[in-house]
């Protein structure tokens, strides 16, 4: 089974040796995604920066024929986990029906100093 790049200009391009997703089979995998809108533009605040993560990688499974409704599985990582509440009511925004899997770990670092970055597991339905 051979996978396949998902790249859309909806989302800010990969900016080193990495694709924004890849399809294998049925699932979908993203890239950790940043909250840089198409432009490049580095958004400021936690939940600015969540809304612009969740609208970039609803942009990249378009991209792929899914949507945040075939989502199953979200890492999500935060350089402040103080920040959890303002994270979760964004995130909630977007899932409030369908609740999959995640995992929230607080890091270090993030580049360009962002505050959270979010990569997700979507499986197309037959």
């Amino acid at each position: 089974m051979s996978h396949i790049a998902i790249t859309t200009t909806q989302a800010p391009a990969a900016i080193g040796p990495y694709s924004q997703a890849i399809a294998l089979g049925n699932a979908v995998y993203t890239s950790g995604m940043l909250p840089i809108d198409a432009e490049g533009n580095l958004k400021e605040g936690i939940v600015d920066q969540t809304h612009q993560i969740v609208k970039n990688l609803q942009a990249v499974l378009a991209e792929a024929g899914l949507s945040l409704a075939d989502v199953v599985k979200t890492s999500v990582f935060m350089t402040d986990l103080e920040h959890f509440q303002q994270m979760n009511e964004v995130y909630s925004q977007y899932f409030s029906d369908h609740h999959p899997a995640r995992t929230t770990v607080e890091v270090s670092k993030l580049p360009r100093d962002a505050k959270i970055e979010i990569e997700l597991i979507a499986v197309k339905r037959n």
